[in-house]
């Protein structure tokens, strides 16, 4: 009796000692004595800056250590109750241990899943842009599509949305809009969606109810922070002002809060419209276009390092990152990774687990390779 519960726990325990082992953790538990035995040393808090970047260090150096251990302690209580099970004869706490197995995979999936964050800017805030493609009326309609998706995955995933700029299309979707996302991993864990997406189906907005195929990107960015230097100059700045319109703008629209903010010397345009103070939009804005000028900088030198990112391309066909077919058939595609589901419905819904999943594996085995030639 219980033989498949505790073999359940043994695979379980062997991923978790793989997962051990990719994260390092011994090596991570000699640094955190290294780095409070500094804490412990006079004078450490004379350098405020680098005192609390030290205390940083370690919060998340603790983190790595503490939910392996956790699961572990977990994996003993079931353990623990299948033996109370077995001893009593007791049916009744063979669903406690079913709900306890299941937390434990669910956390271990989690854990696994953080473990492919390899960038220092996964655990950064997501600036997220959505701007429709080729294809009109039925790209605005797309584009909206997409952001519902994107919003739902945030909230599965209890990430943070702030709408920072939303512009509704003339006639359906939308023109334009732009997301804030806080949460532990929130770039890391969108990253994934970076990118030209591509949609296939009978156009609602087609009166012969024909099909088409039209194009919406997303843009994911790593918000900046105060410890990266972005030189942004005023007189490199275009500032317009406008009513906000779309989500929040009944209650923001009476003045020209609104801001928008065009860098001259590259072209980005960035715009707030979230707040009812111009000088807020202003600071958010600049903060959007940080990330932006930040990225391009990241991308220019890893172009120079013959590593350009696949993503850099126009929003029309053969540049999509992602196709997504409705008729006359139903499959979701990932260009980059090939994998692909049937499931359209929970996809669209927010369920980009798949996606992103497979993508963080993808892409650091791309890295492996590119760092190993």
């Amino acid at each position: 009796m219980y033989e498949l519960e505790l073999e359940t726990i043994e695979a379980y325990a062997n991923r978790l000692r793989e997962l051990r082992s990719c994260l390092n953790v011994d090596a991570v538990k000699r640094e955190i004595t290294a780095i409070e035995k500094k804490m412990s040393a006079p004078g450490f808090w004379d350098d405020q800056e680098s005192a609390q970047k030290e205390v940083q260090q370690l919060k998340a150096c603790k983190a790595v250590v503490s939910a392996p251990d956790e699961l572990r302690r977990e994996m003993e209580d079931a353990e623990t109750l299948i033996g109370m099970a077995s001893e009593e004869n007791d049916a009744s706490l063979t669903a406690e241990i079913t709900a306890h197995l299941e937390n434990v995979k669910k956390k271990l999936d989690r854990l696994e899943l953080n473990s492919l964050f390899m960038d220092p800017r996964d655990e950064k805030t997501a600036i997220i842009s959505i701007h429709p493609g080729a294809g009109g009326t039925e790209s605005c309609d797309w584009a909206e599509m997409l952001y519902r998706m994107i919003t739902r995955y945030c909230e599965q995933s209890e990430f943070n949305v702030e709408v920072l700029d939303y512009q509704p299309g003339d006639e359906a979707g939308l023109k334009s809009a732009s997301l804030r996302v806080t949460g532990p991993f929130a770039y890391g864990s969108l990253k994934s969606e970076d990118g030209v997406h591509r949609l296939v189906r009978i156009s609602p907005f087609d009166a012969n109810a024909r099909r088409h195929t039209s194009f919406s990107a997303i843009e994911v960015l790593a918000e900046v922070d105060d410890t990266i230097e972005i030189e942004i100059r005023d007189e490199d700045l275009k500032l317009d002002v406008f009513r906000s319109s779309g989500a929040g703008g009944q209650k923001v629209n009476k003045t020209s809060s609104a801001v928008r903010l065009t860098h001259l010397p590259t072209g980005i345009v960035v715009a707030c419209q979230i707040e009812r103070s111009q000088h807020r939009n202003r600071e958010t804005a600049l903060g959007m276009l940080r990330a932006k000028l930040y990225d391009l900088e990241l991308k220019r030198q890893e172009s120079e390092l013959s590593a350009v990112r696949e993503n850099q391309q126009d929003v029309a066909w053969g540049s999509q990152i992602r196709s997504y077919v409705l008729h006359p058939y139903q499959m979701i595609k990932d260009h980059r990774t090939n994998v692909e589901t049937g499931n359209v419905v929970k996809v669209l819904d927010g369920d980009l687990t798949l996606f992103v999943e497979a993508y963080l594996k993808w892409n650091l085995e791309r890295k492996s390779k590119s760092n190993s030639k």
